[in-house]
């Protein structure tokens, strides 16, 4: 319905401008109606990959035209195929492309018409940038974009092998965004595959009511599948991808697969919801994260395939009976294999487990053998102790029954005749006497000498005589440390001796 020209701005800036105008004859009010909708379409729109309208008027005979921006680009599938950009690069373009329908349909325009013509990619300081075009057929979702009936209950409009299905049901009335979807979908399979997932031109015989039928009914391959049944084609698609054939059949199987149809699902239910969904799961492909295209898409496609096959899944069924009950045989001779295999094993078990029964009561044999040897030991170092203990006391007794009492013997004959004995006096004179005799008595025994040394002192401090009481309990002490450890009870006796006469002396 419209021509566009390169035209040059004058005010206010000077710059190089797309100036789109109705083409002469086509003046009528629906068309006037539909170039204004597309004019206010694009007024309303502000995203950096949609085209810019700059400014709008109507020529000296009438005629509306608008100016937008000059997008000097080519249809993305040429810019793809001229700069044999791999499946990776074409994607990250797209991306773009579906925010900027986004954008649209957040504005409440349904744009109807993409495909590769109308969306231009330029390259700025070597980067590519797409933009979208060509709103002429859009749609409103809200009010309408003008005062006039733009679209005829019952005409079909777009191009035919972008078209959803929806729309190209004869008078359907509630076209919503998912159409758009659809075409992304259409875009992007032939993106990936260099061909749309229906062809007019091999259609054009059957005519083109028998086309809108195809995009109504029939089931598009999957972009995998529509490649791997033509290796003439494959070889030339993947050459222009810069791949290698087989490579591309292997990438583009599984999860572009599922994206790619479940946008082009014939009930938009179960299409992605928004143009940033199919974006997202775009996305999340390209940085290796799980896809969201839903598995139940692909049960829903068995299941109608099921339904049209009966007869091909009847025979493999039949085939597939045949392989389970060979499946089953080879099964139950391995697990009796397995069975006569575990019983050896179980065999060797039990060996190993009686061998280390008999390996712990020889260890429990060994461990009560040194039990028994240690006791007779202890029992036998008891014995020695009782016996040096004895032998002690023995020593300590006769010295002082001979020394000490004998030497009070003594002193008691040489008190002076008619004079009280002093009861203490003699005591003390008699632990005097013992004290000086005492020293290299027990030069080979000094553990007996230490035991009569700490009784003299004592004695000492039963008499209160703690200066005198000091010196034994010192040599007693340092006595047994020569020969005893300095946790021994008999040493520590010693020590707490020594310092209650201390503290006596006060000397702390």
């Amino acid at each position: 319905m419209g021509m566009v020209w390169v035209a040059e701005q004058g005010y206010p800036l000077r710059r190089e401008v797309a100036l789109k105008i109705i083409k002469p004859g086509m003046d009528s009010g629906e068309v006037i109606a539909r170039f204004e909708a597309e004019r206010q379409a694009l007024a309303i729109m502000n995203h950096p990959n949609i085209a810019t309208v700059l400014d709008a008027g109507t020529t000296e005979n009438g005629r509306p035209y608008f100016v937008m921006e000059l997008v000097q680009g080519v249809p993305i599938t040429e810019y793809c195929d001229e700069k044999r950009l791999g499946p990776r690069e074409r994607l990250e373009l797209l991306v773009p492309v579906c925010r900027a329908i986004q954008h649209a349909h957040q504005k409440g325009i349904i744009h109807r018409d993409i495909k590769p013509s109308n969306v231009l990619v330029s390259s700025s300081d070597g980067q590519p940038t797409p933009k979208v075009i060509d709103f002429g057929i859009a749609k409103a979702t809200g009010p309408s974009l003008t005062d006039s009936k733009v679209t005829r209950f019952g005409a079909v409009l777009g191009t035919l092998e972008y078209m959803s299905p929806e729309q190209a049901e004869t008078g359907e009335a509630d076209i919503d965004t998912r159409t758009d979807i659809y075409s992304l979908g259409v875009m992007m399979y032939e993106l990936l595959t260099g061909r749309t997932p229906l062809d007019w031109g091999e259609s054009r015989q059957a005519g083109y009511l028998d086309f809108l039928r195809r995009i109504r009914e029939e089931e598009p391959a999957a972009p995998s599948t529509r490649l791997a049944k033509s290796p003439e084609t494959l070889a030339e698609v993947a050459a222009r991808r810069g791949t290698d054939p087989a490579k591309l059949s292997k990438l583009l199987r599984g999860e572009l697969d599922w994206i790619v149809m479940k946008a082009l699902e014939k009930d938009r239910t179960r299409r992605y919801e928004t143009a940033n969904g199919l974006s997202r799961d775009i996305e999340r492909y390209l940085h290796g994260e799980p896809v969201e295209a839903s598995l139940a898409s692909t049960t829903y496609r068995v299941g109608k395939f099921a339904k049209k096959h009966r007869l091909l899944l009847a025979t493999a069924a039949g085939f597939l009976a045949l392989l389970i009950s060979g499946s089953v045989v080879t099964t139950r001779e391995a697990i009796r294999a397995r069975r006569a295999e575990q019983s050896a094993v179980n065999g060797r078990n039990r060996v190993m487990a009686a061998e280390k029964a008999v390996r712990l009561e020889r260890d429990r044999a060994m461990l009560a053998e040194v039990a028994t040897r240690r006791e007779r030991d202890n029992a036998m170092l008891q014995m020695h102790r009782a016996d040096t203990e004895a032998a002690t006391a023995r020593a300590v007794t006769e010295f002082m029954r001979k020394d000490l009492l004998g030497g009070q013997a003594s002193a008691d004959n040489q008190s002076r005749p008619g004079q009280k004995p002093d009861p203490d006096l003699k005591v003390r004179t008699a632990l005097d006497r013992a004290a000086a005799r005492i020293e290299g008595a027990f030069k080979d025994r000094p553990l007996v000498e230490a035991s009569i040394r700490q009784t003299i002192g004592s004695a000492y401090t039963d008499l209160g005589l703690y200066e005198e009481a000091r010196p034994q309990f010192e040599q007693a002490l340092k006595l047994r440390l020569s020969n005893k450890p300095s946790d021994d009870p008999e040493t520590l006796n010693a020590k707490e001796a020594l310092a209650r006469a201390l503290a006596r002396l006060s000397r702390f």
